[in-house]
């Protein structure tokens, strides 16, 4: 590998000329990392990734080591002459704070605790093997829905926005009553289909802004990935409220902040996720107590944004309005 003192400094430029090199470095100067986790966190195929961690490489930017068959890569400061640090330095102290680099570090924090549970999951299985015996016995993802038991079973929870009814299905065996709520006819009967076997599932066309249920009438809403489709989200938060009894909970997943600008037109996306303060806004502005908001971990080989989770509670004192509803 070449040192940076024997290359000129156009070639260092040149080196960093490309966007995603300058995103590599930035994750690599913070971690030491794969190739394959340098291609989880950046979300583009190894052969790419690849390509331009050797360029960097060959300009005397990175270092790399094996690992057994894998090759680490890591852009250490302190190891470069003061010319190469220079450049560095005034490189990334002038970034923006775009989401595209927002989203890097999120999804290396999501690498970093992937790779740890790896290594936990080595030394378990040297101290006794129950965690993979448990996800082979039972799979990956019964914590999760078993937790689902601590709803009230007296509860009516609506699923606002239910598309097909994935939120409607897990949410159904442990509800007195859950009413799944959406705009299209088709994803209504698409959900429909799907929950024939839960007698205690309801099913109303409705916007989220105007939602065709009576004041005060659920326990709990939940809106799960709709919140970027709405036109005026804040409205659909006051209407969570409305129809919430007094201390009811209202729960919202969407993506966080993106750039993703093709999703306008591919999926009919209103807005690139929100903020936290913007999630954490929308409920607090419709009238919202206890907001809390929180990213969500993120998983390696997913593609699409990081997540949030937003909940609120419906205030406990009766001075809410009680209009009727503009439906049901």
């Amino acid at each position: 590998m070449k040192r940076i003192a024997d290359i000129p400094v156009a070639h260092l430029l040149a080196a960093l000329s490309e966007m995603l090199r300058v995103r590599l470095c930035r994750i690599l100067e913070r971690e030491e990392l794969s190739v394959g986790e340098v291609a989880d966190v950046v979300q583009l195929p190894q052969s790419t990734v690849s390509r331009h961690l050797k360029v960097l490489a060959d300009a005397g930017w990175l270092t790399r080591r094996s690992d057994g068959p894998a090759t680490m890569y890591r852009l250490t400061l302190d190891d470069l002459p003061p010319a190469g640090r220079a450049v560095w330095v005034a490189v990334r102290d002038n970034l923006p704070d775009s989401p595209e680099l927002r989203e890097d570090l999120r999804r290396l924090e999501a690498v970093l605790a992937e790779r740890m549970s790896d290594s936990q999951s080595f030394f378990g299985r040297l101290a006794g093997a129950w965690d993979e015996v448990r996800n082979e016995l039972f799979g990956v993802n019964f914590t999760a829905r078993a937790l689902l038991g601590l709803i009230p079973p007296g509860w009516t929870i609506v699923d606002a926005g239910c598309g097909t009814g994935n939120a409607s299905e897990l949410l159904a065996p442990h509800a007195r009553e859950v009413i799944a709520v959406d705009a299209s006819a088709t994803m209504l009967k698409a959900a429909k289909k799907r929950l024939t076997a839960h007698e205690n599932v309801s099913f109303v066309r409705g916007e989220l802004h105007a939602i065709p249920l009576r004041a005060q009438s659920a326990d709990a809403v939940a809106c799960v990935l709709v919140m970027h489709h709405v036109n005026e989200p804040s409205l659909a938060a006051s209407e969570f409220l409305r129809i919430l009894r007094p201390g009811g909970v209202a729960l919202i997943v969407d993506m966080l902040s993106h750039d993703r600008e093709d999703y306008r037109r591919t999926m009919g996306h209103r807005h690139l996720g929100f903020s936290e303060a913007e999630a954490a806004s929308m409920l607090t502005g419709a009238g919202f107590e206890r907001v809390r908001v929180a990213a969500l971990p993120g998983e390696p080989q997913a593609k699409g944004p990081s997540l949030y989770v937003a909940s609120g509670f419906a205030p406990s004192s009766p001075h809410r309005s009680d209009a009727k509803p503009p439906g049901r």
